[in-house]
């Protein structure tokens, strides 16, 4: 099978039945980590592009509200409020 018949199998992602399968082909080919010149580095780069697609219209992810990330970012750190206050300031 030549780069091109590859390719053709693609079909595009309308359900979440065609979302999963795509997700697992594209587990399977990552583990195989194809080149990217190589029908399998080229199946992995289209089918990669048609999830994010997918997974931006019916998956988006909200920004979080800027307040809570930073206290999630300290809580990370283990930084108090005393902490930032002080690397504020430069003290």
């Amino acid at each position: 099978m030549n780069a091109l018949e590859n390719i053709m199998e693609i079909t595009p992602i309308r359900t979440e039945t065609d979302y999963r399968a795509a997700l697992r082909v594209v587990s399977q080919l990552v583990d195989q980590d194809p080149s990217p010149d190589t029908p399998e580095g080229e199946r992995l780069d289209v089918l990669s592009t048609l999830i994010e697609a997918y997974e931006r219209k019916h998956h988006p992810i909200d920004l979080p509200d800027p307040v809570e990330a930073i206290k999630f970012r300290m809580d990370q750190a283990g930084l108090s409020i005393q902490e930032i206050g002080k690397l504020a300031v430069g003290a």
